[in-house]
């Protein structure tokens, strides 16, 4: 335990004096957490509703992932790639078979996945399709949300991520998110890729109309260019299916994944594709001194085994419809809109009710912890351990939220 004479009000404080101010957390100081449940330095408990934007899918400290991480850490944990570890060749076998493809490549962040995505369709691009030198192309969608880096953000529409951090990056198009034609448009002889996600998470949510998701997969396939999936948020499980893209039968040339891959432990992310895609890239060509690491590949093929039984798939499924039930029954109580799939979900509050901040700030002073987004909407993101009692208690709270005695 902590220090008894710490509390959150010193905590937040000392927060806010000694970093910088690139996030604006909610009042509440994490000191413990297990399965669902987040504990405060004041001893108060919390459901956790956000499950670190995906990156807890199961939970906080899963015993088998805990485990996996103790036993590691009495053997190894870094070697660079410089050198092959016990551990890698299982993880990247393993994970490339969860996703069908021929080989994986290990990063550690998100943000990382994307770069090397775009790298790889770059390099592909040229290599394979035959585009001019530095002509190639990347179509994306508006409203995404694929990191924070000086490339990622040049294609970002989102003006807090974005403005003020030029001179940008050039080489990607811009359409409207579940507009296809837009999108086939868009696609010339010198696109290389189109870069989207199923669902796009930080925009609120936001699930493409029926029939996008393979209708760009069908242009993609006609045109010859590489359909990159980001499935960081959407991934592993969040949605019901392994991955988002299952849900209308989509199989993409490349998987971006991370977040729930490293367990709530480690961060870890991977780029999956097959050889005729990775298999462009070159010793010395990209890298990264963490990636794939030995406590990063031991946890992380723990996480795959997980996936691999399709348990935690089905607990979404199931709780997921329980949530959005539970949820759908607050429209037009304070809720106007829910979206998503399985145990993800966007709400939109009535704008003249509260904010989304306002909702998250009431919904912790009940105990329970979400993320808001864009002025009047919040995301919900439980752990997929969450129980169908405490998918009912945090509704409930929500209920009390938007309609206070």
């Amino acid at each position: 335990m902590l220090d008894d004479t710490l509390r959150t009000p010193d905590a937040v404080r000392d927060a806010q004096r000694w970093t910088a101010h690139n996030y604006h957390p909610l009042p509440v100081v994490i000191s413990e957490a297990e399965g669902a449940w987040l504990t405060d330095v004041d001893g108060r408990r919390y459901l956790d509703f956000l499950a670190g934007y995906s990156a807890l899918n199961f939970g906080h400290r899963h015993p088998r992932l805990i485990a996996a991480a103790h036993a590691q850490l009495d053997r190894l944990t870094l070697t660079s790639r410089a050198f092959v570890h016990d551990r890698f060749a299982d993880f990247c076998r393993e994970l490339a078979e969860l996703c069908g493809k021929d080989l994986v490549l290990p990063m550690n962040t998100g943000a990382e996945a994307v770069e090397t995505a775009v790298k790889v369709a770059r390099k592909w691009g040229y290599r394979v399709k035959g585009v001019p030198a530095g002509q190639a192309e990347i179509v994306v969608a508006a409203g995404n949300f694929h990191g924070r880096t000086t490339t990622i953000v040049s294609f970002s529409t989102d003006s807090d991520a974005r403005d003020d951090f030029g001179p940008y990056t050039p080489g990607f198009t811009v359409v409207p998110y579940g507009d296809l034609d837009a999108l086939t448009a868009a696609v010339n002889e010198n696109t290389v890729a189109v870069l989207i996600e199923p669902i796009q998470g930080e925009q609120g949510v936001v699930v493409p109309p029926v029939g996008y998701l393979p209708g760009v997969r069908q242009v993609c396939t006609e045109r010859d260019v590489l359909l990159l999936a980001d499935e960081i948020q959407s991934g592993l499980g969040r949605t019901g299916e392994t991955f988002a893209c299952d849900h209308e039968g989509v199989v993409p040339d490349m998987y971006l994944l991370g977040k729930a891959l490293g367990g709530g432990i480690v961060p870890v992310s991977a780029v999956v594709a097959d050889t005729d895609v990775l298999g462009v890239l070159q010793p010395g060509q990209h890298g990264s001194t963490f990636g794939g690491n030995p406590l990063a590949c031991a946890v992380a093929t723990e996480v795959v085994r997980l996936l691999a039984t399709g348990e935690f798939q089905r607990r979404s499924a199931e709780l997921g419809a329980r949530l959005h039930a539970g949820l759908g029954d607050l429209v037009g109580r304070g809720l106007v809109a829910v979206r998503g799939r399985g145990l993800w979900a966007g709400l939109d509050l009535d704008p003249g009710l509260m904010t989304g901040r306002q909702a998250c700030e009431r919904l912790a002073e009940r105990g329970v912890l979400a993320k808001d987004t864009h002025g009047a909407t919040i995301r919900l993101a439980p752990p997929l351990v969450v129980t169908e009692a405490e998918i009912d208690q945090a509704v409930a709270q929500l209920a009390a939220v938007l309609s206070p005695a």
